[in-house]
Order: C-alpha cells, then sequence, then structure tokens
C-alpha cells in the first residue's frame, strides 16, 4: 500500500471513531460542562515556544483568556485541532495561551476514541513525528548548541516495536560559528502490555557527525548540551509508560506515565503534515 493511500485509510478510519466523545484528558468534565483544570507538569517546552513563565499561574484569576479557548466546549475536534496548530508557532509565553493549549488538548483527549485493535494501532502510529510542544521542557538553552528539529520515529511489530528519538543539532564550540553539525539518537524499545500504553526502555544514546562537519573537541560536553536540551522524558523514558491520548492521521498527543514526569503531555504532528508558520498575524 502506498503511503498516500496508508494515510487515506488511517484519515477516514480515524474519523469515524472520532464521532463518540470519550473523557479522558487534563481533567475531566463536571456535569456536563468544562471544569477548570490545572497543568499537570511543570515548564511548557522551548522546541516551538517559549519557556513557561515563572509566575504561571492556574488559578481563577483576572488574567485573561483568549475568547477561542474560553469557548472549547462548543468546538468539534477538528475545530480545536486546527486552533491548537495554529497557535503552538506562534505562542510567545503568555499565561493565556498556555492556557488556551490545555483547553484545546483537553477536549481533544475528551472526544477521543480510543484504538480498539493492535494491528490498526500500529498503523496509525507508525513513522516520523515532529515533536510540536512538550510540558517538560524546562532547562535554558546554550547559544552554543542548535536544534533544528525533534524527531520520533515509531515501528512496530505486534505488541513490541522500537522508538527512536532524533534531533538534528549544531554546535558553535566558539559561541559564533556553528561548524559542527550532525544527529543525535535516543533509541528505545517498547512493549504494549494494555490498551495503547508502551512501556518503554531505553537502549542506548548515539551520535553522528554529519559528513564533512568538524568533530567536537568536548564530546561530553555535547551530551550535556542535547541532555539540557531535550525534553527529559525523551531523552531518558526509562521507567515510564507512553499513553497515546489522541491519534489521528497526522496528530498525536502521548501521555506520560512514570516516577518522574507523571501527566508531562507530548504534542507531535506527522513529519511533513503541515506547514508550520511561526509568523504573527
Amino acid at each position: 500500500m502506498s503511503s498516500f493511500k496508508k494515510l487515506e485509510v488511517i484519515s477516514l478510519l480515524l474519523f469515524v471513531l472520532s464521532n463518540t466523545c470519550v473523557v479522558n484528558g487534563f481533567a475531566p468534565l463536571v456535569n456536563g460542562k468544562c471544569a477548570v483544570t490545572s497543568l499537570s507538569a511543570e515548564g511548557f517546552g522551548r522546541t516551538s515556544v517559549k519557556e513557561k513563565p515563572k509566575n504561571y499561574s492556574t488559578k481563577s484569576g483576572p488574567q485573561s483568556v483568549p475568547s477561542d479557548a474560553a469557548n472549547t466546549c462548543g468546538m468539534s475536534a477538528a475545530d480545536a485541532k486546527k486552533a491548537l496548530i495554529d497557535l503552538i508557532p506562534r505562542m510567545t509565553g503568555k499565561d493565556e495561551e498556555y492556557r488556551a493549549v490545555e483547553s484545546y488538548v483537553n477536549l481533544l483527549e475528551e472526544k477521543y476514541v480510543p484504538v480498539q485493535t493492535i494491528d490498526f494501532l500500529n498503523l496509525a502510529m507508525a513513522g516520523e513525528w515532529q515533536l510540536l510542544f512538550s510540558t517538560n521542557l524546562t532547562g535554558r538553552p546554550s547559544r552554543k548548541l542548535r536544534l533544528r528539529e525533534l524527531i520520533q520515529k515509531v515501528e512496530s511489530v505486534g505488541f513490541n516495536g522500537s522508538l527512536t528519538n532524533m534531533a538534528q543539532w549544531d554546535l558553535a564550540e566558539d559561541e559564533e560559528v556553528f561548524d559542527c553539525t550532525g544527529i543525535f539518537n535516543v533509541k528505545c524499545s517498547y512493549q504494549i502490555n494494555q490498551g495503547a500504553r508502551m512501556i518503554v526502555d531505553l537502549n542506548d544514546h548515539e551520535i553522528r557527525p554529519a559528513k564533512g562537519s568538524k568533530i567536537p573537541s568536548d564530546v561530553p560536553g555535547l551530551v550535556g548540551l542535547l541532555h539540557r536540551a531535550f525534553p527529559k522524558e525523551m531523552f531518558d523514558p526509562s521507567g515510564h509508560a507512553f499513553d497515546t491520548t489522541y491519534l489521528d492521521a497526522d496528530l498525536r498527543v502521548v501521555r506520560l506515565t512514570g516516577p518522574h514526569h507523571e501527566g508531562v503531555r507530548n504534542i507531535f504532528m506527522r513529519k511533513g503534515s503541515f506547514e508550520i508558520n511561526p509568523a504573527s498575524d
């Protein structure tokens, strides 16, 4: 089956499933209405957005919330998905932007119907997914390091599979010229033991300099910079499980369960599915 036909099949089947509402979000509905919710983890990511402000609070107060975020109870899943994809690249670190992301993800998770068969789950998950947003990227960036993209590649066979987090990096050891470049891979394996829950084990970290690149003089230092720049759960996911809380042909939301990153969410888009425009209107 060609890639185009495969995505058509995934889109059609997931569209049919999404017409049924299942509550599985940051917080449940209360008396049929959207409950006031709070974030599950500290630190919104710098992969596409600014770091979450230190004074961020989810308590009700005088802070303004965008009208589109406030009215998510009347939105369809398709509208919430579009609003989420439009918002993330343009975020500037405002509290109301994080609240809006939270609201859109809540709605998508509430309306999502989990995949019922392992074959269909594998078909829908397989491929390369670009990280758009993480609730767990709190480290300070270094002027020496530049990450151009962060991709998660999923390969599956039955209830087992591999998961590789791949980052293209550029390094300027003198903080001026980025003359070292390459790929950093975090290689993992996983098993599915219930529903769509992936139990993940770390296998290896791998640094591959690009052809013709200067070799970094301090490789352990580079690894340290990558560790600071990565969402921690993607650098070392050992001891954690990944729950797929929303999945369609081109958008995927993953919630972590485990000792260090409980409740953290990562938002991925299928690589090449959307044209991301960070420019504000």
